[in-house]
C-alpha cells in the first residue's frame, strides 16, 4: 500500500456542474437511462477536471449525491424526514435535513458507493490511481434523531449503522477498489467533548474486515458546509489517542487554519502517511504555484516526503468550479516544484 512521494490526491467532492443541479429539480421528467446518463456525464466531467490538473488520485467527484452524506439517507430502511426547523437566513447546519428513526435501520440494496466506483472505474484512465469515500458510522449518524428503546442515543445509532458501511466496504473491495476514504469529519469535530477512545474503536472496528486489503484513509475536518466549520478547529483534543486510528493515511484541515498546529503532522506521519490540506477551500484566493511550493516546503521539515500526500483541506463541494480546477492546478504545479528540487520527479 506504499504512495508515492508527495503523493497529490483529493478529499472525494468536486462541484457539481450547474447543469446538474438545474436537472435534479426535474428528476420526475427523466427515465432511468436519462437519469445515468446523467450523472455519466457528471463524472465524467469531475474526472476530465482532476486528469487535467495531473493529480496522482482520483475520484468521482460524488457528482450522483445531493450532499456528502444526506444521499445516503435515501438508502437506508426506517427513517423518515424531519421538517427543517429553518430555511431562510445565514447558511448554517440547522438548515441540513434531519431524520427521525421510526423502525428498524437497514440498507438492503447497499448505500451506493460500489455502484458510483464502478461508474468511475469504466470512465477512468487504465492505471489511474482511484478513491472512493464512504461516510463513517458515527458521522452517517449524525443526522438521525434517536429515540426508541434501541436507538436511545447517538451511539446506539452509530452502532446499528457499522455493520452496514462495513458490508459496504466489504462489498468495494469485492469490487475491486483498492483505495477507500472512510470519512469521519463528526469524530473531529466532536472529539472535544466525547470519549475519544471510543471514537478510536469505532472507527477500527469500522475498517477491520478490509484492512490490510486496500489502502484505507480517513479525513478528519471541522465541518465545510456552505463553507462554514461546525465545531471547534483544534486538532490538539484528538490525540494521541487518534494516533490509534487503524489507517494508512490520515488527512488533516491546514491551510485555512494558517497551518496552526503543524507539527501534529510529524506525530501522524511517524505512524502512518499524512495527508496535508494545503489548499484552502473556504477561499476564493487562488493560491499559487509558488504559494503551495512553500507550503510544502513548511511540511517537509515536520514529515518526511515519502509519508507525505499534498490535498485539499476538505471536499471541493462547496466552492465554485472555476476556483476548484483553478486551485487544483495550482496545487499539483506547486508539489512539482518541491519535486523537482528534490530530485523526486
Amino acid at each position: 500500500m506504499k504512495a508515492r512521494p508527495l503523493r497529490t490526491s483529493v478529499i472525494g467532492s468536486y462541484p457539481a456542474p450547474g447543469w446538474l443541479e438545474l436537472a435534479t429539480s426535474h428528476l420526475d421528467e427523466l427515465g432511468p437511462a436519462d437519469r445515468e446518463e446523467l450523472q455519466r456525464d457528471a463524472v465524467l466531467i469531475a474526472l476530465q477536471d482532476q486528469l487535467a490538473a495531473g493529480l496522482d488520485v482520483v475520484t468521482d467527484g460524488e457528482q450522483s449525491r445531493l450532499d456528502f452524506n444526506l444521499s445516503f439517507y435515501g438508502h437506508l430502511t426506517g427513517i423518515e424526514r424531519i421538517e427543517t426547523p429553518r430555511r431562510l437566513g445565514p447558511p448554517g447546519h440547522d438548515q441540513r435535513d434531519r431524520l427521525r428513526i421510526v423502525g428498524e435501520l437497514g440498507a438492503p440494496r447497499g448505500l451506493g458507493v460500489v455502484e458510483e466506483y464502478m461508474r468511475l472505474r469504466a470512465l477512468a484512465p487504465s492505471g489511474q490511481a482511484l478513491k472512493a469515500s464512504v461516510p463513517g458510522p458515527y458521522t452517517l449518524a449524525g443526522r438521525l434523531q434517536p429515540g426508541g428503546r434501541r436507538y436511545k442515543n447517538r451511539y446506539a445509532v452509530t452502532e446499528a449503522l457499522l455493520p452496514i458501511v462495513r458490508k459496504e466496504l466489504t462489498r468495494l473491495v469485492a469490487a475491486g477498489c483498492t483505495e477507500v476514504c472512510v470519512d469521519e469529519p463528526s469524530m473531529s469535530c466532536y472529539a472535544y467533548k466525547e470519549d475519544t477512545e471510543r471514537l478510536v474503536s469505532i472507527f477500527n472496528k469500522t475498517v477491520a474486515p478490509v484492512r490490510k486489503r486496500c489502502r484505507v484513509a480517513t479525513h478528519l475536518c471541522f465541518g465545510s458546509y456552505k463553507g462554514r466549520a461546525a465545531a471547534p478547529r483544534r486538532y490538539a483534543p484528538m490525540f494521541p489517542d487518534f494516533l490509534d486510528l487503524d489507517a494508512d493515511e490520515i488527512h488533516v484541515e491546514m491551510a485555512s487554519r494558517e497551518f496552526a498546529e503543524i507539527e501534529i503532522i510529524g506525530k501522524i506521519a511517524r505512524k502512518c502517511d499524512v495527508a496535508v490540506g494545503i489548499i484552502d477551500v473556504k477561499s476564493y484566493y487562488i493560491e499559487t504555484p509558488e504559494d503551495v511550493a512553500e507550503r510544502v516546503r513548511l511540511c517537509l521539515r515536520h514529515a518526511p516526503a515519502e509519508r507525505l500526500v499534498l490535498a485539499p483541506d476538505c471536499g471541493l463541494s462547496q466552492t465554485a468550479r472555476w476556483a476548484a480546477s483553478r486551485k487544483l492546478a495550482a496545487m499539483v504545479e506547486g508539489v512539482g516544484i518541491v519535486r523537482r528540487e528534490r530530485g523526486l520527479s
